[in-house]
């Protein structure tokens, strides 16, 4: 066994939960979302990879009264919160593209990309042709940039394999770097992210293939807990999207969507009536989607560094979701297209900004709500006695610097389950 005492913090950001609003292991919404819970000069006491002790430092004495710690590890005045929580990442593809990015600069839209061979489709023809080790080993690079700015849990999608083979070669690339990194990685199926070359002009067969294979491919194999899809224009149309997620809900895996991101056809609807666990983007959602998402208690994941790096004008309505009810988290979309940010720190500035989210808001929807769209609320995303000693310091004074110091990385250093990983 081993005692490890956390002091010297200027606060202590547990992102608990208190108040008559709160509803034990559902996501924070209304005022318990406006709140976010702190300790002021806090410490913590983590016992081998779990919290054991929160409260005052000036408790610590009456509580420990021999005050016999293995090792003691001094904030130096800094702030100390749950390990981020990356709710919605891909960060299993063979190559950037940054040249698509110049394109979009100069005039080019990301549909006419995608529309000339290139986007997802330009990930997937280079993904297929990539190693298992290859695509480890470029991962672990971004991952590792993960690390460092804080974030210690994912969400790891596949798609940009978009055959039963190279699907099923990425989600064991996700197990792999589960047992291999540091952090912890949650696997979702998404071969439903775009329509393969050879599938151009038959559609349905792709659809065919979804049901009849690589789900239940995928379901018997465990490589994956939820299935995603992108319901969009242009891509999975609603029918089709509830023919696919019907077939993955019946093989036992849980819910996502991408819905609502260009244009809206009623994808936050579709995922709200199927169950599912969150919605993501929402850029373009109605005001029948966001009652249907509050009423569902589906989480909108929002996303508006893909927003910012598409270049695009309209940010998800994140104030009127909040205000109507919906659970809100947020999330980097890291991918090599549209949003290739490993920087949760980034996204908090930008929800700032252009979502117009506090920075209470902020931290209750990169731990506990992101915690939520996982599942993995009583294991992470806030700290607490009893919950994985997940969690970061901060070279900070205070927390509302963190989404303040825009482009910076005040990360001091990163625990993982009580052991400093960064």
């Amino acid at each position: 066994m081993t005692r490890t005492l956390i002091y010297d913090t200027s606060q202590l950001v547990t992102c608990g939960q208190s108040g008559p609003d709160v509803r034990p292991g559902s996501p924070k919404i209304g005022d318990n979302f406006r709140r976010l819970e702190l300790i002021k000069q806090g410490a913590m006491v983590v016992k081998d990879e779990r919290i054991e002790w929160v409260g005052p430092e000036s408790e610590i004495s009456s509580q420990y009264p021999d005050r016999r710690f293995d090792i003691t590890v001094a904030a130096k005045g800094g702030v100390v919160t749950p390990g981020l929580v990356d709710p919605h990442t891909h960060p299993i593809f063979a190559a950037t593209r940054e040249h698509e990015f110049y394109l979009r600069n100069s005039g080019k839209s990301y549909m006419e990309i995608a529309a000339a061979g290139g986007g997802i489709r330009n990930s997937v023809r280079k993904t297929r042709a990539a190693s298992f080790d290859q695509l480890c080993q470029n991962a672990v690079r971004f991952l590792d940039q993960m690390l460092k700015s804080g974030t210690t849990t994912i969400e790891a999608k596949s798609g940009y394999g978009l055959s039963t083979a190279a699907e099923l070669k990425s989600l064991e690339v996700i197990h792999w770097l589960n047992d291999n990194h540091s952090i912890d990685l949650i696997p979702t199926f998404m071969g439903a992210h775009e329509f393969p070359d050879e599938y151009r002009d038959n559609r349905e067969g792709y659809v065919r293939l979804l049901i009849d294979e690589m789900i239940p491919e995928v379901a018997h194999s465990k490589l994956a807990v939820f299935c995603d899809i992108f319901t969009e224009a242009g891509v999975f149309d609603l029918d089709q999207s509830r023919r696919i997620m019907t077939a993955a809900k019946g093989h036992g895996l849980k819910l996502r969507f991408h819905a609502e991101e260009l244009k809206s056809i009623g994808g936050a609807e579709l995922a709200a009536e199927m169950g599912a666990i969150s919605a993501d983007h929402l850029v373009h959602i109605t005001d029948t989607g966001i009652a249907k998402m509050a009423a569902a208690g589906t989480i909108a994941i929002l996303l508006p560094a893909t927003t910012f790096f598409l270049g695009h004008k309209e940010y998800a309505p994140a104030r009127k979701m909040i205000d109507q009810g919906v659970a809100v988290a947020l999330a980097t979309d890291f991918n090599p297209g549209s949003s290739c940010t490993t920087s949760l720190p980034a996204v908090m500035t930008i929800a700032a900004i252009y979502l117009k989210i506090t920075a209470e808001e902020i931290f209750n929807a990169v731990t506990f709500n992101s915690a939520c769209s996982l599942g993995l609320q009583k294991e992470i995303g806030s700290l607490q006695p009893g919950k994985l000693a997940d969690f970061v310091i901060w070279d900070v004074e205070n927390y509302e610097q963190i989404p303040y110091l825009f482009a910076q990385n005040p990360v001091r250093s990163v625990f993982k389950r009580g052991r400093q990983v960064a």
